[in-house]
Order: C-alpha cells, then structure tokens, then sequence
C-alpha cells in the first residue's frame, strides 16, 4: 500500500510542476490539475494511514484557504486558478503544514515577482521574440503566474512535512 501512496505523492508532485508549467506558458492553470490534487488525496490520505477525522480536517483546511483565496480573487489580488491551485494544495499539507507552506508560497512569490519585474525592466532579445510564453512575462500588463510561486512553496515544504514522513520515513 505504501507503493501506491508514494505514487500518489509523486502525482502531487507531478500536478503542481504541470500547473507550474501551464501558468509561465499560458497564465492559465486547467481545473482539472486543481481537482486532480483534491482526487489525489483522498486514496493518498486512506493508504497513508491517516483517519478519516484527519482527511476531513485536511478537507476542511483546504476549503478555509479556498474562503481566503476566492476573497483575494474577487478583489483582483491574485487569478481564479491561482486561488483553486492553492487550496487543493493547502489540502496535502493540512492544519500540520499549511502554514509553511503559505509562507514559503509568499516568500517565492515575491522572489518571483521581483524577477518578473527585473525581465519586464530589460529590452527583448530579438531571439526570445519568437517565444510567446516568454514575450508575455515581459507585458507589464500580465500579471505575475503565480502557479510557479504555489508549486515552488509546495516543493520547499514537502520534504518536511507530515505527508513526506507518512510515505518517506526517516
């Protein structure tokens, strides 16, 4: 069973590098990444050995920074993906982890944002050109992809956290 779980680790894992990646190309992140952590972690969750009072308290965590992070969407601080990305996140990591987690995401974003801002200060390679990926970091009028802040904070965490030793013991 633990094989199974450590896959579904590796699918977390997997989830947020792909959101990562969609959001720098496309400043878009799919719903279905974000529900593919949800789904994820259920069957993660029950192989793992955790009980089922502690994956709803899992549950419940995530839906409390969904709360947050839909309020920080309606008031345009951050995109409806980012806001989804980050609660099916904050789910892995639980009452536990969370707040790690949303401090390493805060420190990686301002690492990001500050890059971004560094790239949108210097002229275009003419070569870059031909990347539109590229080309839309350097718009000032974009927002930042926040998805690669969200996923660099979940790999920061990770290692350390409760979810890590269930499946990784020292």
């Amino acid at each position: 069973m633990t094989g199974i779980a450590t896959a579904l680790l590796a699918a977390f894992v997997g989830l947020l590098a792909a959101a990562a990646i969609s959001d720098a190309r496309t400043m878009r992140i799919p719903n279905r990444l974000s529900l593919g952590l949800i789904a994820a972690f259920l069957p993660f969750g029950l192989l793992a050995g955790l009980d089922l009072a502690t994956i709803g308290i899992h549950l419940l965590v995530g839906l409390g920074v969904l709360f947050v992070t839909f309020t920080m969407f309606a008031l345009r601080w951050i995109g409806g993906g980012d806001a989804k990305l980050v609660a099916a996140a904050a789910i892995w990591f639980g009452m536990a982890d969370v707040g790690a987690f949303l401090f390493a995401t805060a420190i990686a974003g301002g690492v990001l944002t500050l890059g971004i801002v560094a790239l949108r200060s210097m002229p275009v390679p003419v070569v870059v050109g031909n990347w539109l990926w590229l080309t839309r970091l350097q718009d000032k009028t974009v927002g930042v992809p926040y998805g690669i802040a969200i996923a660099a904070g979940a790999f920061l965490v990770l290692p350390q956290s409760q979810v890590w030793r269930l499946v990784m013991p020292a």
